[in-house]
């Protein structure tokens, strides 16, 4: 069962070192991370997202292979690769798997100027160390699909 864990942090500074601590704790076969996204408001006031999973580029690739397939059936390979490509884009942007980009957008329109949000989903982890090598960004936690008595012993275990 994959696990979403949305940690507030005081900085987008913060929250960028944070997805990169996951992803050295994913290398580490510590944590089994799915997506990760980061909010956080800019200098106007506006909510802005980064997401780390891009689905445009392999679905891009994927459908350029296509298309170049049905090209050479057609004999027109570049034709074919072209719109393949574009198609596999499309889908790529319409496809939305992972984090819901709703939640993201409604935890991020209720951040604070300077602060950041990051949004977890994950698999599983050796909770343990990953909560050991959060600590040092004093994280508090936004939300979780988490059940609550876990949801409870991870705040304590982030704020001890």
């Amino acid at each position: 069962m994959t696990h979403l864990v949305v940690l507030g942090l005081d900085s987008r500074d913060d929250a960028e070192r944070v997805v990169q601590l996951t992803e050295d704790l994913a290398k580490q076969q510590l944590l089994q991370r799915e997506d990760a996204a980061i909010a956080y408001k800019d200098a106007k006031g506006k909510v802005r997202i980064e997401q780390t999973m891009s689905l445009t580029g392999p679905a891009a690739a994927s459908g350029a292979l296509w298309g170049t397939v049905i090209g050479l059936i057609f004999m027109n390979p570049i034709a074919g690769l072209a719109v393949g490509a574009a198609t596999g884009a499309m889908a790529g942007k319409l496809t939305d798997v992972g984090i819901n980009d709703d939640l993201i957008k409604q935890v991020g329109a209720q951040l604070q100027d300077g602060k950041a949000a990051v949004f977890l989903l994950a698999r599983s982890a050796t909770v343990d160390r990953v909560v050991d090598a959060l600590k040092p960004y004093s994280p508090t936690i936004i939300q979780t699909n988490l059940t609550k008595e876990r949801e409870d012993e991870l705040v304590q275990a982030l704020q001890s």
